[in-house]
């Protein structure tokens, strides 16, 4: 099964992946498909810990674009992706994402991207901080100047419902997944040729996909391609506030550091750590300090409801972190004729798998982006050092 040759090989079968190879063979049903995954468990996929989000408030117009897909997509994954995903509904919460500023500068920043996002046909609004008081009376905004909200399609839906059904989906349409590793791969001139699998076969195709998360670096650098992508450890923790329970607060992104929403009764935190930087593949450990010193403190100040927390459990990521400007890296790497990248998403790849996964399926089989142009998250900026940053990166 895993020798012969390919009209595809996709090496990565979390979300992306398995978005991507659904897509193809909508596109162009009877593809030969194969789709290498290391770890069908998803145990350690960037997949099954993210905190599972989906908005529109972006500073890039591809960014918002990208997220009105997924955001209509997610909302309608059960007809979208038909009986045999196995998944009628993702459970998309609207509760929206709440950016606060400190700052009368922010709070024109945020006034000029909201103006962007309708433009988009994004639902952002702008609020004060007195209609933010009378909005969210349980917090305080002494420190606070402006906030952003989008009052629909911003919030939270399954994660591995979204991945499951992808990858039920793409299989029922004729995908080939398998449990293995690409450990190298062959290249003559331009091309890419195969992928050499760590169970010993060997898988020719005419087109090849690394979608392989912070593994992505790895994988290229066996096709003599430099990545700037490398895992970024975040620790994620889930508190109970006994007082402060409010199930229809939005995911808030304070500007002192840190974001939170709620989650069954309890509360999902996390901040960025202050000495952020790469770390090792294997490192899992968790940074228990970063709830007391940094987290919790910030979380009084916003809300004396977080008077009396008690961590329920916690966990972590890794995101694969694009040191060049913390947006994706997609399409044919420049200099080959059929070695595309569908990675770097530095946080943002699960809510953005759903209009990736066409594009990338467009690209492979056609040349061309034929809906969503993608070309500004394209390869020749890393080449060329071009940053495309965000003004509103998570």
């Amino acid at each position: 099964m895993t020798d012969g040759h390919w009209d595809v090989v996709i090496v990565g079968g979390a979300v992306t992946g398995a978005a991507t190879a659904w897509w193809l063979l909508g596109i162009a049903p009877g593809l030969r498909v194969m789709v290498v995954e290391k770890d069908p468990t998803y145990a350690r996929a960037a997949t099954a810990l993210s905190v599972a989000s989906v908005r529109q408030q972006f500073s890039n117009p591809v960014n918002v674009e990208i997220s009105r897909f997924g955001a209509a997509f997610i909302r309608d994954f059960g007809a979208r992706i038909g009986p045999e995903g196995g998944v009628p509904s993702l459970g998309l919460k609207e509760n929206g994402y709440l950016f606060l500023t400190g700052t009368e500068t922010g709070a024109e920043v945020l006034e000029e991207l909201a103006a962007m996002q309708r433009g988009l046909g994004a639902a952002t609004e702008v609020l004060g901080r007195a209609e933010l008081a009378r909005r969210y009376p349980w917090m305080q905004f002494d420190d606070v100047v402006a906030g952003s909200i989008g009052a629909r399609d911003e919030g939270w839906f399954d994660n591995m419902g979204l991945l499951n059904g992808f990858r039920a989906g793409a299989r029922a349409r004729g995908a080939v997944f398998v449990h293995d590793r690409a450990v190298g791969l062959e290249r003559e001139g331009a091309r890419v040729t195969a992928a050499m699998l760590e169970t010993g076969g060997r898988v020719s195709a005419d087109a090849f996909l690394c979608a392989a998360g912070t593994g992505s670096t790895e994988i290229c650098a066996m096709a003599g391609i430099a990545l700037p992508v490398e895992p970024r450890k975040r620790t994620v923790f889930v508190v109970d506030a006994p007082n402060a329970r409010h199930a229809d607060a939005p995911l808030i992104i304070d500007h002192t550091g840190i974001y939170l929403r709620p989650e069954h009764g309890t509360w999902i935190t996390a901040t960025v750590p202050i000495d952020d930087g790469p770390c090792d593949e294997t490192d899992w450990e968790p940074d228990h300090a970063q709830f007391e010193d940094l987290i919790w403190p910030r979380l009084y100040n916003r809300s004396e409801g977080f008077d009396a927390v008690k961590v329920m459990r916690f966990w972590v990521g890794h995101y694969d972190y694009n040191r060049l400007d913390q947006n994706a890296i997609l399409g044919r790497w420049p200099g080959t004729e059929n070695f595309h990248v569908a990675t770097g998403f530095s946080g943002h790849g699960l809510q953005q798998a759903p209009a990736v996964g066409r594009g990338m399926a467009e690209l492979i089989l056609t040349g061309r982006y034929e809906t969503l142009d993608l070309s500004p998250l394209g390869p020749e900026r890393v080449l060329e050092n071009r940053p495309f940053l965000e003004r509103a990166v998570v």
